[in-house]
């Protein structure tokens, strides 16, 4: 235990570099902080008193990265509401579920051809289910298409897709972890975890008022200890109720969206989601052993031509219901293509409830290709564009396209 501090601070040398490097390509920390993690660990070399096995911090770095998963859940329930959820309209609300529906039916027919158990056949559905949250915003942030025609349809999405992550992990959370072994006892599992989620969206919806009073503190120090304290407390209780942590931690800030005090709790909590976060991915990748990753490499493959199709298809599909050109439709479906976060907190899902051990180098291998994948093919939307019209001649060069893009 006596170099315990020294090698965490190694460790978080170690995420700043990698992050520089990636801020200086201007590219998504992800993929680097998981091959990072992947590259040192116990299988790395010991050079004079730099050990980068980690054997000693690594409870302390596997417990920093589940408050990293805390965070980042908690910031995303701050940033939509149940108010969001009505103004989204039909366009959205249509083009999320055929998003939704096409991605899960596509891993619920992967997850049988390739033979797996119905839990590990539903974890990867919901794996290929989930965007990444964070690259496609800075996807949009970085490429300046924030005022694209598509960008809303995109953005509401998103939410969307959040939202069925809420529910697929209180539904699962119910069924891996609430211990049920008979059809009746799976019932009441996912029984309390849909009440318990609906029960935050009554306090975010009637709630509001005794909230914003309870939060009404004028100094920051005590305010952030006494918001902190609570998402703490409600994910370790959560946890007690068989409800995944990280589902708690997103149900709290659910609840926290509709007050008056949501811009304030934004500002104060992103410094520790960037921090913890890149923690998280950080001890993910440092979980893998690499030479275990070529077991899974064909079905990560598989799967990322699958999402690749689906989403294409998808935002094909949602574009143009919505009136958007082939074109704009094209650029729905490459931007919302990435995994990253949430894909792995559904794969963590599975593994916590001790499911087949390939789930990892699965996840870990999947989130990657896709993370570096998905934000190239956005920047090259044209070429792709182009490169698909050629085959299914969607538009002429006469016709009018409704938006552009850079």
């Amino acid at each position: 235990m006596d170099h315990m501090i020294f090698e965490v601070g190694t460790a978080l040398l170690l995420v700043a570099i990698a992050s520089v490097l990636a801020g200086k390509l201007k590219f998504s920390i992800i993929p680097f902080l998981i091959v990072l993690g992947m590259i040192v660990g116990p299988h790395a070399p010991t050079i004079g008193i730099l050990d980068f096995k980690f054997i000693e911090s690594q409870e302390i770095i596997d417990f920093l990265g589940r408050i990293g998963v805390l965070f980042l859940l908690f910031y995303l329930g701050l940033e939509f509401s149940v108010q969001k959820l009505i103004k989204s309209g039909r366009n959205i609300v249509f083009g999320g579920s055929i998003y939704v529906l096409l991605n899960f039916t596509l891993g619920l027919a992967y997850g049988f051809l390739i033979d797996f158990p119905l839990y590990e056949t539903l974890i990867i559905a919901g794996m290929l289910s989930v965007s990444s949250t964070a690259i496609v915003a800075k996807v949009l942030v970085d490429l300046r298409r924030t005022g694209n025609s598509e960008t809303e349809l995109i953005l509401g999405m998103i939410l969307f897709d959040d939202i069925f992550l809420a529910v697929f992990l209180s539904v699962m959370s119910g069924l891996l972890l609430g211990g049920a072994t008979s059809i009746g006892g799976v019932l009441v599992s996912v029984g309390i975890s849909l009440a318990y989620m609906l029960l935050f969206f009554v306090i975010a919806r009637k709630g509001t008022p005794i909230l914003n009073k309870l939060l009404n503190i004028t100094s920051n120090e005590i305010f952030i200890i006494v918001v902190f304290s609570a998402l703490f407390f409600i994910a370790g209780f959560s946890e007690k109720l068989h409800v995944a942590e990280a589902i708690g931690a997103l149900l709290f800030g659910l609840a926290l969206s509709e007050t008056e005090h949501s811009k304030r709790i934004e500002h104060l909590v992103v410094p520790f989601r960037d921090f913890f976060g890149a923690i998280f991915f950080f001890s993910f990748g440092l979980s893998i052993d690499p030479l275990t990753l070529g077991s899974a490499i064909w079905l990560a493959l598989g799967a990322v031509v699958l999402t690749m199709v689906g989403n294409v298809t998808a935002g094909m599909i949602s574009g143009r219901r919505a009136g958007l050109s082939h074109k704009a439709s094209t650029n729905i479906g490459l931007t919302i293509m990435a995994r990253g976060e949430f894909t792995i907190v559904v794969a963590n899902l599975g593994i916590a409830a001790g499911l087949m051990p390939v789930l990892k180098p699965f996840s870990a291998l999947y989130v990657l290709i896709l993370a570096i994948l998905g934000p190239l093919l956005t920047k090259e939307s044209k070429h792709v564009f182009k490169a698909l019209n050629k085959i299914f001649r969607w538009s002429t060069p006469q016709e009018k396209v409704k938006n552009t893009d850079n």
